[in-house]
Parts: structure tokens; C-alpha cells; sequence
């Protein structure tokens, strides 16, 4: 062999072994930081350039891109009306977002907007939507273990009560004013 072929064989047997150490790193930063979710754009003109990690709760896009309707009083919640929705046990308790009148997507996809690091969680598990009343609705995605909402275990897109349970797994979630 040529001394020209060898030295091209070692770069190349270096440039291999660089690329599997920096794929390598990744996967373990990930692993570490979560993945970075883009904000998408609200249809208020909101700030889309920032991001967030997908342990964060971020915003999802707004009604009319997922299909749904956005709340009748014009972007006003009616009294006694959640806000929020907060995860009370889990690996990712006190995490809070903000309800806006978007679908909230929950599963194991780092697409989802909440991104649920649990055994028992499909990659797409559940959503959270408003109805055209303002009434927030959970729905199972065809989850494997299914979604449980006060301890009956859904079978159909079902309104959800002001701070009762919505168990996935070992998390559990709650609408809150």
C-alpha cells in the first residue's frame, strides 16, 4: 500500500471517529437540557423568535392552524374559567402554561407542548381543547395506557372540571384558575 493511500485512510478512520464523538455529544446534551422547542407565532403578532426547552411549556399555534374554534368572547375568559394548567405530580411538577385558546398536545414528542418524560406516555397521548362554549375538553390520542381523567379512564373527548385530576401515567395535570 502507498504511503499516500495509508495517510488518506487514517484522516478518513479520524474524521469518522470526530463525527461519532460529536453525535455523541449531542445525544447526551439533549438527554441533559431537553430539546429546544420554537415558539410559534400567536395570531396576536407575539414574539416568535424565542425558544424554550422541551421541559418548558411552550405555546402551541393558534386555534384556527390546529382546527379548533377560539374562545366566543374574544379572547376574554368568562368567570370562574380556568387559566391555567399545571402539572401537580410527575417529573415535571410545577410546570405551569398558560391557557390561551390553543390546543395543548401531551406525549413523549418533543413536539408536543408538553413534553411528558414518562414510561407509561405515548409519543402523542392526549390533547387539552377549548370548545366553542369556552369549556375545556381532553381528549386520549389512542394512547396505549390510557388517559384517566377523576379515575374513569376516557373513551371519548370529555370536558374537564375545574381541578379535577388528568392522570397520564405517572403525571398528573389539573385546569386551575
Amino acid at each position: 500500500m502507498s504511503e499516500l493511500t495509508l495517510t488518506v485512510m487514517r484522516l478518513g478512520f479520524l474524521a469518522v471517529l470526530w463525527l461519532f464523538v460529536i453525535v455523541a455529544v449531542q445525544v447526551i446534551r439533549s438527554d441533559l437540557f431537553g430539546t429546544r422547542v420554537t415558539q410559534r407565532g400567536s395570531r396576536r403578532g407575539g414574539d416568535t423568535g424565542r425558544q424554550q426547552t422541551g421541559r418548558q411549556a411552550a405555546a402551541a399555534a393558534p386555534p384556527q392552524q390546529r382546527g379548533q374554534q377560539a374562545p366566543p368572547s374574544g379572547g376574554r375568559q368568562r368567570r370562574g374559567a380556568p387559566t391555567k394548567l399545571v402539572v401537580s405530580e410527575g417529573t415535571l411538577t410545577g410546570t405551569t402554561v398558560a391557557l390561551q385558546g390553543q390546543t395543548i398536545t401531551l406525549g413523549r414528542a418533543h413536539d408536543s407542548t408538553i413534553v411528558l418524560d414518562d414510561d407509561y406516555a405515548s409519543s402523542r397521548h392526549a390533547r387539552i381543547y377549548p370548545d366553542r362554549d369556552g369549556n375545556w375538553i381532553v381528549e386520549d390520542l389512542g394512547s396505549t395506557n390510557g388517559t384517566y381523567l377523576d379515575r374513569t379512564r376516557l373513551t371519548t373527548p370529555t370536558p374537564i372540571p375545574l381541578g379535577a385530576p388528568i392522570r397520564i401515567g405517572k403525571t398528573v395535570i389539573e385546569l386551575r384558575k
